[in-house]
């Protein structure tokens, strides 16, 4: 089974862009998505968690994101523990999930694949890219945080340029109509490259 990942920076319209390759029937696989539900859901997750983080990890059975947010925000020795607890998991939860996939190919998005050095893992590579302003202005709206928050959160990431240079495919994502033009011309060809 071929594994194209979908990457790009935060605010740049990843969601949208899988929504249209969902619509080609495209298997999806949020990796963000499944990681926040097996941290809630693994017990083995929620012990090491814990462990890590003080009781204060989790309220009511339910993960605090917030406390964990402000805690890992600016130490990235906690951050790559909890990294450590969290990915394998995910990792296997993929490999279940990907066992029962019947398609030419899937997508797994994962927001950081460059940075955490995991493009070897994939076939093909496909990174959103749009207008930092733009980004900074999507993310104020949808997550209602202050422009510092986002730029902070863009500093931490890979610029656009050099994910580019990594990618196979790159998805201009400041234009809807045009962007969802681009995805469609992206699934075509791996359709042709991988039916040759």
């Amino acid at each position: 089974m071929v594994v194209v990942g979908l990457t790009g920076g935060i605010g740049s319209g990843k969601s949208t862009i899988l929504k249209c390759f969902k619509s080609y029937g495209v298997p999806v696989y949020i990796a963000d998505t499944e990681a926040k539900a097996l941290m809630n859901r693994s017990k083995v997750i929620r012990r090491k968690l814990i462990q890590l983080f003080g009781e204060k990890a989790y309220i009511d059975q339910t993960l605090n994101r917030p406390y964990l947010a402000s805690k890992i925000f600016n130490d990235k020795t906690l951050l790559a523990k909890m990294n450590a607890i969290v990915h394998p998991k995910v990792a296997s939860h993929f490999k279940r999930w990907l066992k029962q996939q019947d398609a030419d190919y899937v997508i797994k998005e994962v927001a950081i694949i460059f940075e955490n050095n995991l493009q070897n893992q994939y076939d093909y590579i496909i990174t959103v890219v749009a207008d930092k302003e733009r980004r900074i202005q999507r993310v104020m709206e949808r997550d209602n945080v202050s422009k510092e928050k986002v730029e902070a959160v863009i500093k931490n990431q890979w610029s656009d340029a050099k994910k580019i240079e990594k990618s196979d495919f790159v998805i201009v994502n400041n234009n809807l109509q045009e962007a969802k033009e681009q995805a469609k011309n992206i699934h075509n060809n791996l359709l042709k490259i991988l039916n040759h």
